[in-house]
C-alpha cells in the first residue's frame, strides 16, 4: 500500500484490527486513541512487525484536538492518504426514554463529534493533494432498538459518508463506510458500561448477555464477525482495489438485515 494511514480509535478493537491489517498492507500508521497506554501498545506491535508507526493522544471530541492530529501528520509524513474513523462506541444500552439528558450527550459526544472533526481537519489536506480516502464505521444498530442516541450518531455518520463523497469525488478523494454488526474483539480495555436497569417487566433485555443473545440471533450466519474481518472491509475500501468506489456503505453483518 505505501500508505500514511490514520486510524482514529486505533488503540482496541476494530480500530486495532484496521491499524495491523492497514500496516500488514504496508501502510504508516498513525494509532490516535485518546488512551495513551492502548495506542502504545498497538503501536510498539506494529514496530515489532517491522511497520513505521506513531503515535497521538487525545480526545478527538475536541475540534483542535483533531485539528492538531491531522496538521501534525502532515508535517511529520508530508500527507494523509488514509483516514480511518473507528473511534466512538455505544456507551449506555437502554430504551430511549431512560436516558437522562448527560447520557445522550455523552453519546453523541463519543460517536459522532470525533468523526465529524477528523473528517473537517483532514479534508483540506486531501483535496489539496488530489487524492484520499475516507472509511467510516457504521453500524446495524441503525435499524435496530436499545441504542438510540448512538445510532443516531451512527446515522449521521452514513449521511456524512454518503453526502461528502459527492462533494469530494471531483478532487479524487473517496469518502465510505463500513456497517458492522456484532463484532468480538479480544482487546478491548475501555468499558462501554452497559448499564442495565434490573428486572423489568416489558420483556426488554435485563442483562448484556441476554442483549447479546438478542443481537446474535439477528446474524443469519450464526456469530458474530471477529475484528479483523471488519478490518479487511476497511482495508479494502481505503485500497486502489476500491479506487472507482465511493459514497458506499459496505454491511459486515453475516446476512443481518441493513435497510
Amino acid at each position: 500500500m505505501g500508505k500514511v494511514a490514520v486510524v482514529a480509535g486505533g488503540g482496541q478493537g476494530i480500530g486495532s484490527a484496521a491499524a495491523r491489517r492497514l500496516a500488514q498492507e504496508g501502510a504508516t500508521v498513525v494509532v490516535a486513541d485518546r488512551v495513551a497506554s492502548t495506542a502504545e501498545r498497538v503501536r510498539d506491535d506494529l514496530v515489532a512487525a517491522g511497520a513505521t508507526a506513531g503515535t497521538f493522544v487525545g480526545d478527538l471530541s475536541d475540534r483542535e484536538v483533531a485539528v492538531a492530529l491531522m496538521d501534525g501528520v502532515v508535517q511529520a509524513h508530508g500527507r494523509i492518504d488514509v483516514l480511518v474513523n473507528v473511534v466512538g462506541g455505544t456507551i449506555k444500552v437502554q430504551p430511549f426514554a431512560d436516558y437522562s439528558a448527560a447520557e445522550v450527550e455523552a453519546e453523541v459526544q463519543r460517536s459522532f463529534w470525533p468523526v465529524l472533526w477528523c473528517t473537517w481537519a483532514a479534508v483540506p489536506h486531501m483535496r489539496a493533494a488530489g487524492r484520499g480516502a475516507i472509511v467510516n464505521l457504521g453500524s446495524h444498530s441503525v435499524v435496530s432498538t436499545l441504542r438510540v442516541p448512538y445510532a443516531a450518531c451512527k446515522g449521521a455518520v452514513v449521511a456524512l459518508t454518503t453526502s461528502l463523497a459527492k462533494e469530494l469525488a471531483p478532487y479524487g478523494v473517496r469518502v465510505n463506510c463500513v456497517a458492522p454488526h456484532g463484532t468480538t474483539a479480544d482487546d478491548r480495555v475501555t468499558p462501554r458500561d452497559p448499564t442495565w436497569p434490573g428486572p423489568r417487566k416489558d420483556g426488554l433485555p435485563t442483562t448484556s448477555e441476554e442483549f447479546a443473545r438478542q443481537a446474535l440471533a439477528e446474524i443469519p450466519m450464526g456469530r458474530f464477525a471477529r475484528a479483523e474481518e471488519q478490518a479487511s472491509a476497511i482495508a479494502f475500501l481505503a485500497s486502489e482495489d476500491a479506487s472507482f468506489v465511493t459514497g458506499q456503505i459496505l454491511p459486515v453483518g453475516g446476512g443481518a438485515t441493513w435497510r
